[in-house]
């Protein structure tokens, strides 16, 4: 092994251990103590192990940890299934079709990339009041449903699909619809992974829009549901700590399942403009 490669390796190494060290520490405190959690000489891992901090956690009615892990996973798959769908369709609309305005349609939907979320949360959420949406599931899940970033991943890996294989799908006398399903989607299966990968992060992560459109405590997701642990005369870090490496799970589920296509994704999308 070359000696610059040795260099790269040890550098990785150590990049890698920098960013998984908070998320280690994390599920290593989840096993400890309140005791030992706030002892006056604080340890990496646990000294005793113990798994009451996930008991109480489950256990305790107040918090309703099954239902809040219901309400995420309802959001984050239908947001995220809803992305699929609008961003690939989208996506494909401005890679493969000549129209005017195509250039300026682009151009607006990457403006709104600027656009932090505190600059359209009151017309949004205007929106979905006079709709009849607030304090539902359908106040996470319809925003989320189509995403400039969304678009654009989409519409830049696209556009590398060759076009004479849509136009051959053409003169056999294939429809749109079907050149849509049967050639382009499967074509773009690296690219739907990562939107998928994307999707379900950022809305089983979500925080500040759930805070704003849910006040029924029934209706939490799980992130909402760790910030409301905090209590007015103390806070329960030891099931904070354990109810925040449960939520890690499902996100680590997704990335496994779908890590080979989100690589391929993020290498290709970017490729050709």
């Amino acid at each position: 092994m070359k000696k610059a490669s040795i260099y790269q390796y040890i550098f990785a190494i150590i990049l890698v251990l920098f960013f998984l060290g908070p998320v280690i520490y994390i599920i290593s405190s989840s096993f400890k103590t309140n005791n030992e959690l706030f002892s006056a000489m604080p340890t990496f891992f646990p000294r005793s192990f113990t798994l009451k901090n996930y008991l109480e956690a489950i256990q305790r009615d107040e918090y309703y940890i099954f239902r809040y892990i219901a309400n995420s996973f309802i959001v984050a798959v239908s947001s995220t299934f809803l992305a699929i769908v609008i961003n690939t369709m989208a996506g494909y609309a401005l890679a493969k079709f000549k129209f005017k305005g195509a250039t300026f349609i682009m151009m607006v939907i990457l403006s709104t990339i600027m656009l932090p979320l505190e600059v359209i949360m009151v017309p949004i959420f205007s929106v979905l009041r006079t709709l009849g949406m607030y304090n539902s599931l359908l106040a996470l899940i319809i925003p989320a449903a189509a995403t400039p970033t969304g678009i654009f991943l989409m519409r830049q890996y696209l556009v590398t699909i060759p076009d004479d294989l849509l136009e051959s799908a053409r003169i056999d006398g294939a429809s749109e619809w079907k050149i849509f399903t049967r050639i382009v989607v499967p074509n773009a299966k690296p690219a739907i992974a990562t939107l998928a990968i994307f999707s379900f992060m950022w809305r089983w992560n979500d925080y500040i829009w759930p805070l704003i459109a849910i006040s029924d405590k029934t209706k939490y997701t799980l992130q909402l549901a760790i910030a409301n642990m905090t209590g007015e005369f103390g806070t329960d870090y030891s099931s904070i700590l354990a109810t925040s490496a449960i939520s890690m799970i499902p996100m680590l589920i997704v990335f496994l399942v779908f890590q080979k296509q989100f690589i391929q994704g993020t290498v290709n999308s970017g490729m050709k403009g």
